[in-house]
């Protein structure tokens, strides 16, 4: 029996791992959830699950969800990052699903690695933010990091059986968002309701804009190269628009290695809860001869310079990751309320990484501290330069 916390349970990743929980009963319990502030679902799960802990962000949302839990339940309830870490870390766990949203999962995913658990890394922020310092951390404590993200789950099964020193490459696939043919010209009309309408996969406001903006697949290479220890510049990215190639390795030989099936996330949760064993999901494997055809385009970085933005971060480290992913989160939001329009995204993200005196061996307070003052000063950027989305 696996015992599981599930850090972000209401999220699509949180939500997909419990399906995955309920699939499988006689191999999952799950003994943590947290959540932010949707307590109703929240309420749900635990009245389903009926898990040890759950944890939400703060007082006002623990005492909604107390008045919505029956009478007898013993979940304890938890606030705050306290609260978190101590899911991340609670006793008798075996896995942590790591899949909050944002640089908020960087603390509970330390506090899991240091308490020894194994990681099922949906959190790519955690990386970015502070690759180096996990990557050790996780050796120093003996925490297995086994990724989520569909891309990164692809790597990890075409790398596994095969000689480290032989890759050349990383190979990742991007679908191209739902504006890979929109003209430039119009992406000042872009509403928020429009980047939110992704064309093959279902998630949340946050990554579906990272994923039309293309920042999604920049934060995929810095995450990638902290977990398979290469280079940024060792790293490509491929538009595929089909969505079924997750991921390829190319090796010294010539050889080309790819994982593939249809977009569907409880797939690669799946393998990273049970792998190298595979679980009986009920997943269709791909019709070939009805896709018909899979075609690869390179990005386009002027077009998308949240791509650029992001391997430049990569390839200068420190506390430029996370200065680059703190600025991302504000203007996401910004545009999300309408507060600045589509193409400002980068811009913000640019400008705020150009005043940055980057931090090159960083300790974890210098991370945190280089977050928050990005956060502080994209916020101060949209606040000068919102004009909101243009009519």
């Amino acid at each position: 029996m696996q015992n599981l916390t599930i850090l972000g349970a209401t999220g699509s990743i949180g939500r997909n791992t419990l399906a995955i929980a309920d699939m499988f009963p006689q191999r999952f319990t799950v003994r943590a959830l947290t959540a932010k502030e949707n307590v109703k679902l929240l309420a749900e799960q635990i009245a389903h699950f009926h898990p040890d802990l759950a944890v939400v962000y703060d007082t006002a949302s623990a005492s909604k969800l107390k008045s919505m839990l029956s009478p007898g339940v013993r979940t304890e309830i938890m606030t705050g990052s306290s609260g978190y870490e101590a899911a991340a870390a609670f006793e008798g766990v075996d896995t942590v699903v790591s899949a909050m949203v944002g640089g908020a999962g960087l603390l509970p995913t330390l506090a899991a690695i240091e308490a020894g658990k194994t990681i099922a890394l949906a959190n790519k922020e955690t990386l970015v933010m502070a690759g180096d310092l996990v990557m050790r951390a996780a050796v120093r404590c003996n925490a297995a990091i086994r990724p989520v993200d569909s891309e990164h789950s692809a790597i990890f099964q075409c790398i596994c059986g095969n000689n480290r020193a032989d890759l050349q490459k990383i190979i990742l696939t991007a679908s191209g968002g739902p504006f890979r043919n929109l003209p430039r010209q119009r992406f000042p009309l872009i509403t928020p309701k429009d980047a939110l309408a992704h064309p093959t996969w279902q998630m949340g406001s946050k990554i579906s804009i990272d994923s039309a903006t293309l920042m999604n697949k920049g934060l995929e290479v810095i995450e990638a190269a902290h977990l398979f220890d290469i280079p940024g510049t060792s790293i490509d990215v491929v538009i595929h628009p089909q969505s079924i190639v997750h991921s390829m390795v190319a090796y010294k030989d010539g050889s080309v290695m790819a994982q593939m099936g249809i977009p569907d996330m409880k797939a690669a949760i799946g393998y990273a809860l049970s792998g190298p064993e595979r679980l009986q999901m009920q997943i269709p494997s791909p019709e070939f001869t009805a896709i018909n055809a899979l075609t690869f385009e390179s990005p386009d970085m002027d077009k998308f310079p949240c791509l650029a933005l992001a391997y430049r971060a990569c390839e200068r480290g420190g506390t430029l990751p996370a200065v680059l992913n703190a600025a991302n989160e504000v203007a996401v939001d910004a545009f999300l309320n309408e507060r600045i329009d589509f193409l400002k995204i980068p811009q913000a993200i640019d400008a705020v990484m150009q005043e940055h005196a980057a931090i090159s061996e960083p300790g974890i307070t210098d991370i945190l501290a280089a977050d928050q003052w990005a956060r502080q000063r994209a916020h101060q950027w949209t606040l000068e330069n919102g004009e909101g989305i243009a009519s």
